[in-house]
């Protein structure tokens, strides 16, 4: 494929992106795999350029971009290589005409910038959740050590005590050490969320809204697979993953459970009021997590927002039944709006006074609240908002 044709391709792409992300339909990636698997002819350089392309158009544009094209003018504006190539040639984009506008620039659509600045979280913390993220790892301790695993390629040490990272793209999967269970890809904030539920063997843990299973592997390995590990969630096919995986760790103390919605208790009674630890990883907003998933910002809307923060009250009501006298609670989610972080977890504790909010000691973040806050401009890892509390004995 020429440039110019690629950068067609992209706008199509961003076309169908675009339409998908105003109906909540299929993410980018599907979409650009969906793409790729059906077209080819496009060979692996064209692939690597169509996606960069794509990707970088999107991190480009703040609101939802009228098209394709106007994503791509857009891009045009911060790279002067794009513009060129609207050269009207065959199979390329047609030439720009005088009347043409670019999409708009900023960090996310003009409402929800506000939030996020709101929350303090300022220009130069908004332009790196644009970013590019790394790609962590987390060394299994019930298969290796982090001081003495031998990767195939250069890795460097991150804040989390088993966490390595490499560069974006690195194909993990391809390496025996993947296949056999020593590493897991997983972000060096999220493994310091599970550091913060201080996890020990022979405990009673659950891992209330597990999904596929990343943080209850990391809770496995910190109970070196002796006491009781519940992984529930409400979506069968995303925790339908953890069974591979766990067998592929050797993570033998995990027990699944699946969750009918608004009826949570019924498939946890008898766990009421036993747990040592219960991790909440409440569904989000997503929004620290944009380096990895720039689209998300045009599939959230207010409603959503409130739909979100609505659950996750929900889910902390649910936890506190669970929750032994003395016992903890770790609030985890991937977001840096106070709505879903610090605001979240004080209307908690307003509501469950034999709660009471604990230090969470982290190697980097900053207070937030009751809690702590990661951020890639501050941390290096994805944004997230970790807090703790203790129920009264």
């Amino acid at each position: 494929m020429t440039p110019a044709a690629r950068v067609q391709t992209s706008i199509e792409l961003l076309d169908a992106i675009i339409e998908s992300a105003r109906s909540k339909g299929a993410p980018a990636d599907r979409i650009l795999a969906e793409w790729f698997r059906n077209n080819r002819f496009a060979g692996s350089k064209d692939r690597r350029a169509i996606r960069e392309l794509v990707f970088s158009a999107i991190r480009a544009c703040g609101p939802v971009p009228e098209s394709g094209r106007a994503a791509m003018l857009r891009l045009a504006e911060v790279d002067d290589s794009i513009l060129p190539l609207f050269d009207g040639s065959n199979y390329g984009p047609d030439s720009v005409r005088d009347d043409e506008v670019a999409a708009d620039g900023g960090v996310a659509p003009e409402w929800l910038a506000r939030l996020l600045e709101k929350s303090d979280i300022g220009e130069a913390e908004a332009d790196a959740l644009l970013g590019r993220a790394p790609l962590d790892l987390r060394v299994n301790t019930l298969k290796a050590d982090r001081a003495t695993i031998s990767l195939p390629t250069e890795a460097v040490k991150t804040d989390a005590p088993h966490g390595l990272r490499l560069e974006p793209g690195t194909h993990v999967e391809q390496w025996p050490e993947w296949r056999e269970g020593k590493i897991e890809v997983q972000d060096t904030g999220s493994q310091l969320a599970c550091l913060a539920v201080d996890a020990q063997p022979g405990e009673t843990v659950i891992d209330l809204c597990a999904g596929g299973g990343g943080k209850t592997l990391a809770l496995a390995a910190a109970m070196d697979n002796l006491g009781k590990l519940v992984a529930s969630d409400t979506d069968r096919n995303r925790l339908s993953r953890l069974a591979p995986r766990a067998e592929r760790a050797g993570a033998t103390n995990i027990e699944t459970r699946l969750l009918d919605p608004k009826r949570e208790m019924e498939a946890l009674a008898d766990l009421g009021g036993q747990a040592d630890a219960v991790l909440i990883d409440a569904p989000c907003s997503g929004t620290g997590t944009w380096r990895r998933n720039p689209e998300a910002r045009w599939r959230l809307d207010e409603g959503e927002l409130a739909r979100l923060t609505s659950l996750q009250a929900e889910i902390f009501d649910l936890a506190t039944n669970l929750v032994k006298p003395g016992g903890r609670l770790v609030f985890v989610t991937c977001s840096l709006l106070d709505e879903e972080g610090a605001d979240q977890f004080e209307a908690f504790l307003s509501r469950h006074q034999e709660f009471s909010a604990q230090e969470v000691t982290l190697p980097v973040g900053r207070p937030r609240g009751n809690g702590i806050r990661l951020t890639p401009y501050h941390d290096g890892t994805d944004g997230f908002f970790i807090a703790r509390a203790a129920r009264s004995c």
